[in-house]
């Protein structure tokens, strides 16, 4: 991964604060120095970290990769130090301890909203708003939210999650903070919700999350990468992220689908977690180099 960026003394300063001075997690990120979501070329690579909060902590073959949060915490200051990282994507917690590290002076930070479908549950399509909601967002000086919104026709707990995703985007939109959809269409298989990868299948999902709310002047999309991709892009006019890809796949190859898709009218970006956070040769730097190379042509 590369030699530590934070000190075990610096990690002593933040379970200190945490401990003793909780008033200085919202000082922190009061005196934050923040940056337009948009500037220079306008392209955005966003780094995601809102998997624990599911209780996704596998990569790979290791169900546990993501358990220890000062690894994370070292991964993705390793990730934030290099060029063309625009920001983060993460829970209260993760963001509120890179606040208090100074991780995020002009870098984007981006509020996860629901994740109370956790992974494996049997309740896992009635993904409830755990996290973030646009007031705490809009309190703790973030730049944009990010939902997910999982469609399962046959599960009747996706029309609670469609109508609070509703709700949010009508905050979102009413607060002037972006906010990121993430849609898929799902489905129960074998007692696991699995997204519907298929061309048809993300187009579908584009159509419904666009319309989710009361305005949509602040919506983004973040969308898979799938065959086809340009099909997907003429679906929506919303600016749109691409997000990673499968982490157990050829490098070489996900890189070129970014690539191409990075090229399409509307695609503005990448947001990618444990497939840069956590490569397989672990070498967290050189995968970061090379999506902020995609993104922003340095």
């Amino acid at each position: 991964m590369g030699s530590p960026l934070i000190s075990e003394e610096a990690f002593a300063r933040l379970r200190a604060a945490r401990h003793g001075d909780p008033d200085s997690i919202p000082a922190a990120l009061a005196t934050r120095t923040r940056r337009p979501l948009v500037r220079g070329d306008g392209r955005l690579f966003i780094v995601a970290a809102d998997h624990p909060a599911r209780g996704a902590l596998g990569v790979r073959k290791d169900p546990m990769a993501m358990a220890s949060r000062y690894e994370l915490l070292q991964r993705l200051a390793l990730a934030l130090s290099r060029p063309g990282v625009d920001g983060v994507l993460g829970t209260p917690d993760v963001i509120e301890d890179l606040a208090l590290l100074g991780l995020l002076d002009d870098r984007i930070a981006v509020g996860s909203m629901n994740r109370g479908g956790l992974r494996g549950a049997v309740f896992e399509m009635d993904d409830r708003y755990t996290g973030y909601d646009v007031e705490s967002m809009v309190d703790s000086r973030l730049d944009a939210a990010k939902l997910l919104v999982r469609i399962n026709l046959k599960d009747p707990a996706t029309a609670a999650t469609m109508e609070a995703t509703a709700r949010a985007v009508t905050a979102s939109a009413k607060a002037r903070l972006p906010i990121m959809l993430e849609p898929f269409i799902s489905e129960w298989v074998d007692g696991r919700v699995v997204n519907d990868l298929s061309t048809e299948a993300v187009i579908s999902s584009v159509a419904i999350a666009s319309g989710l709310g009361a305005a949509s002047a602040y919506s983004w999309m973040k969308l898979p990468v799938v065959p086809d991709m340009a099909r997907v892009m003429e679906a929506t006019t919303l600016p749109t992220l691409l997000l990673g890809g499968d982490s157990e796949g050829d490098p070489e190859a996900m890189y070129v689908s970014w690539a191409n898709a990075l090229q399409l009218p509307g695609v503005h970006g990448l947001i990618v977690g444990r497939t840069l956070l956590y490569p397989q040769d672990d070498d967290v730097a050189k995968a970061v180099d090379i999506a902020a190379s995609l993104v922003h042509g340095n």
